[in-house]
């Protein structure tokens, strides 16, 4: 579009908005008859006539109706676009309120926060670990980062920063002992050590032609997955539990993948939050950051590389 023809649209939306030539003319700093001049170079280019106008009032014919509406939208649709550039690229200040899963929270998204605070220094975190489902609006949190996919909620964002994988696990000596499961009906002869939440264990999912849920009742249970992971490492048994917690040991051998080939498909991990026309951008910083520092494969997926 040549830059004359977007100021004649200009004119044109100020024109209607003002509902007269004279008083767009005077909020335009022109005279009345360079804005008549416009409105008839714009209809004469269009060929379509797109005002009636009287001595005593102005409307909209039919085409000038749509395409008003077209033009309007295209002006606040520019106007959005630089406002959202200038909260970009202002200074990320204030208390950035946020929501972590605890073993996520502790294990991959610390890191990332000491970092985004060493870069911005006027930002203070609040940083909430928590399991359970988090009203992110009712609350008062800026953004969460959850695994898996999130409840609807028209009001809330998610952007997809990383994936992790759930891997079965156990140390090369208890293998050793009590042999290695070929298929997930192996597990009833192992000591599977369960992952409680909210007073449940939570069920093990394996894939392969279908779908195969494991509940296994193991004789161990407990409600922190670290210190499932130091069982596991000592040979109490096997875990089934997300890549994160994991890909160290596994790193340094002290546990063997098993099971690999009836492995789910890796779950989404997303930043999560409120929707706003303008995002803060201590909000929009951090998100850039984790997605930054995620992509294009998180760092416990290099560490089991």
């Amino acid at each position: 579009m040549a830059p004359g023809n977007f100021h004649d649209i200009a004119t044109f939306v100020s024109v209607v908005r003002a509902g007269s030539f004279t008083l767009a003319a005077q909020q335009l700093g022109i005279t009345r008859s360079a804005v008549g001049k416009i409105i008839a170079r714009l209809e004469s280019r269009l060929q379509v006539r797109l005002l009636h106008r009287t001595p005593q009032s102005l409307g909209l014919t039919d085409d000038g109706a749509v395409y008003f509406a077209r033009c309007a939208q295209i002006l606040e649709d520019i106007e959005e676009t630089e406002t959202a550039m200038a909260v970009r690229s202002a200074t990320p200040t204030g208390t950035l309120r946020i929501s972590l899963p605890i073993a996520l929270g502790h294990r991959q998204v610390l890191p990332v926060i000491e970092s985004f605070l060493e870069s911005w220094p006027a930002v203070t975190a609040e940083v909430s670990f928590t399991d359970r489902f988090i009203d992110l609006v009712d609350e008062g949190f800026d953004i969460a980062v959850r695994v898996g996919e999130p409840k609807p909620d028209s009001r809330l964002i998610a952007r997809t920063v990383a994936t992790q994988k759930l891997l079965t696990c156990a140390s090369p000596d208890y293998l050793a002992k009590r042999g290695v499961p070929a298929a997930p009906s192996d597990l009833a002869h192992h000591e599977c050590l369960q992952f409680v939440s909210a007073g449940r264990p939570q069920p093990w999912i394996f894939s392969n032609t279908g779908q195969e849920t494991v509940n296994k009742n193991g004789r161990l249970r407990m409600d922190s997955a670290e210190a499932l992971v130091n069982a596991a490492v000592n040979g109490a048994g096997i875990i089934n539990l997300p890549s994160y917690l994991l890909a160290a040991d596994i790193g340094q051998g002290r546990l063997q993948p098993i099971l690999q080939a009836f492995a789910i498909e890796a779950l989404p991990i997303r930043a999560i939050y409120p929707s706003r026309r303008h995002l803060a951008p201590k909000v929009r910083r951090f998100i850039d950051c984790l997605f930054d520092a995620w992509q294009p494969s998180p760092p416990w997926e290099r560490e089991i590389a």
